[in-house]
């Protein structure tokens, strides 16, 4: 078998499984049911992943190039000032916040904890770029005398996973009664940065 066809397997392997995630959820992810969308025999990728953690973090890795892209065309160049890093940082909570919502199956996978802690799979490099781009942002919307930003920028990254799981349970619309999230990713924000009318 030639290297472009075992490429090309592979791709379909992956590919396979992104399309089960986002139609049945991480819970469907099984090698038989993957190799049985791909058009392969059920032992086949196992040839190109040497386990089932294997293939599934490289189905996640497609999920975090494809949140790069929705951020990266919202942020764009990065800004230099504090308000401008702020709207930067309204508009990633926001996008990050829908990819959790319509991508469930997806987000599950990407920080599902064995993955991300695996050495071998190297997936923590595959989502630290998107950390690191929320540090620098919080560092330019932060005053000048606040504490470390990867602290406070940590602490954000967390609330937005909270928002999500919780607004995807249906918990948070029974206690904020609302349904429109806009409000509380303000208040995350607020509370994490600071209110908008401050000054630097």
């Amino acid at each position: 078998m030639t290297q472009e066809t075992q490429a090309g397997l592979r791709g379909r392997l992956i590919d396979a499984g992104v399309e089960l995630v986002h139609a049945e959820g991480a819970q469907a992810l099984s090698l038989r049911e993957i190799a049985r969308r791909a058009g392969v025999s059920h032992g086949a990728p196992r040839r190109y992943f040497p386990t089932h953690l294997d293939l599934l973090s490289a189905i996640a890795r497609q999920g975090f190039a494809e949140l790069a892209e929705r951020i990266a065309a919202v942020v764009g160049e990065e800004a230099g000032d504090w308000a401008g890093a702020r709207a930067q940082l309204d508009a990633l909570a926001r996008v990050h916040l829908d990819f959790a919502l319509n991508r469930r199956g997806m987000y599950e996978l990407m920080f599902r904890h064995d993955l991300l802690e695996s050495g071998r799979l190297g997936l923590r490099g595959t989502s630290l770029p998107l950390f690191e781009l929320l540090v620098r942002l919080v560092g330019r919307a932060l005053p000048e005398a606040a504490p470390d930003p990867a602290s406070v920028a940590a602490a954000f990254w967390a609330n937005l996973h909270g928002i999500a799981q919780l607004w995807a349970w249906g918990s948070l619309q029974l206690a904020a009664r609302t349904d429109d999230p806009e409000p509380l990713l303000r208040a995350a924000l607020d509370a994490h940065l600071g209110p908008v009318g401050r000054t630097r």
